[in-house]
C-alpha cells in the first residue's frame, strides 16, 4: 500500500515537474509568438490591401492603370508583372478597335458626302427621301467617330484646360440655330454666370450638342428649347418633350438604347456618348423631369463663379 502512494506521489511530482518547466514556459512563450506571427503576416500582405483597394478604386473603363511590383512582397511580384502584362494587351486590344473605328468612319464621311451631293442635284421626291436614310447614316458615321475619339482621350489623356461654358453654349447655340430654324424650333440661350471648368473644350461641345439635338428631335413645332448655364457649375439643355426621369436616364445613356419616341434615324448614341464625356470629366449627368432639362453638373469648377446678369435670346 505504500509502494502504491509513493508511486503515485512520484507520477504526480513527474507531471508537476513537467507542467512547471515544459507546459507552462510553452504556454509563456505561445502568447507572444502568436501576437509576432500575427504582426509579421498582417505587415507582409499590407501591401496587398493597399494594391487591391487602388484596384477598386479604378473604374471599369479606365486605361492604363498597373501595379508596382516593387510595392508587393517578393513572393507575389511574378503575379503583379502577368496582370500588368494582361492588362497592357487589353489596353492595346481596346486601342486598335477605337482606331479602326475612327478610320472607318473616316473613311466613310467622303462617299457619304459625295453621294449627298449626287442626291442634291436629282431633286426628285425619292431623292430626297433617300437623303434623310444618308442622313442618318452620316450622322451615326459622326457618333461612332466621336465615340472612338472620346474614348481615345481616356486611353492616352491629355491635359484638361480651362474651359468657359458659356462660351461652350454659345458655340452650340451658333452651331444649331440654323438646324432648328428649318425645323420650326426656337433656340435660346441664357448666361446666369460665368463658370470655368478644367475639361476637353471639343468633348464638351460635343456633348451639349447632343443634347440640343436630342432636345429639337423631341421638341414639338414652335417649341422652345433653351441652353442654359449656371447659377453653378452646370450647363442645362431644357426642350418641351415629354422631359426623362433619373432611370429613363439612366437607361438610355448605356450603348445602343433608344427611347420610344426617338426619332428612326437615332443610333442609340447621343447620350451614351454625353454620359461618356461627362464621366471622363469626374461630372455629373442629372435630369429634372419637371423642368424637362438635362444637365452636366461639374463638382470642382477651377474657380468661382461670377454672377453676371446678363442674358442672350
Amino acid at each position: 500500500m505504500l509502494e502504491q502512494r509513493s508511486d503515485a506521489e512520484g507520477w504526480r511530482g513527474e507531471w508537476l515537474e513537467i507542467a512547471e518547466h515544459v507546459v507552462l514556459p510553452l504556454v509563456v512563450l505561445m502568447m507572444p509568438m502568436f501576437l509576432a506571427a500575427r504582426w509579421v503576416i498582417r505587415t507582409s500582405l499590407e501591401p496587398l490591401g493597399v494594391a487591391a483597394a487602388r484596384m477598386d478604386m479604378v473604374a471599369g473603363t479606365d486605361r492604363g492603370f498597373r501595379l508596382d511590383p516593387d510595392d508587393l512582397p517578393l513572393e507575389v511580384q511574378p503575379f503583379a508583372g502577368a496582370l500588368n502584362n494582361l492588362l497592357q494587351r487589353l489596353d492595346d486590344v481596346a486601342g486598335q478597335r477605337e482606331a479602326f473605328a475612327i478610320n472607318a468612319a473616316h473613311e466613310l464621311r467622303t462617299p457619304l458626302a459625295i453621294l449627298m451631293g449626287e442626291l442634291d442635284r436629282l431633286g426628285s421626291s425619292e431623292a430626297l427621301r433617300l437623303k434623310k436614310d444618308v442622313a442618318a447614316m452620316n450622322r451615326l458615321v459622326g457618333q461612332l467617330m466621336l465615340m472612338a475619339q472620346v474614348e481615345s482621350y481616356v486611353a492616352a489623356p491629355i491635359a484638361r484646360d480651362p474651359v468657359s461654358l458659356a462660351e461652350v453654349a454659345a458655340e452650340v447655340a451658333a452651331q444649331l440655330a440654323p438646324l432648328a430654324a428649318t425645323q420650326g424650333r426656337h433656340l435660346e440661350l441664357k448666361i446666369h454666370a460665368e463658370v470655368m471648368v478644367a475639361g476637353i473644350r471639343e468633348t464638351l461641345v460635343a456633348a451639349v450638342r447632343n443634347l440640343v439635338d436630342n432636345a429639337l428631335r423631341v421638341t414639338p413645332v414652335d417649341g422652345l428649347v433653351v441652353i442654359s448655364v449656371g447659377p453653378g457649375p452646370k450647363i442645362c439643355v431644357g426642350d418641351e418633350g415629354p422631359g426623362l426621369s433619373p432611370n429613363d436616364l439612366e437607361r438610355l445613356s448605356r450603348r445602343f438604347a433608344r427611347a420610344d419616341h426617338a426619332s428612326a434615324s437615332g443610333a442609340g448614341l447621343g447620350l451614351a456618348i454625353v454620359a461618356r464625356i461627362v464621366e471622363i470629366h469626374d461630372a455629373e449627368l442629372v435630369t429634372d423631369p419637371q423642368k424637362k432639362e438635362i444637365c452636366l453638373s461639374f463638382q470642382d469648377p477651377d474657380s468661382a463663379d461670377k454672377q453676371s446678369p446678363s442674358e442672350q435670346g
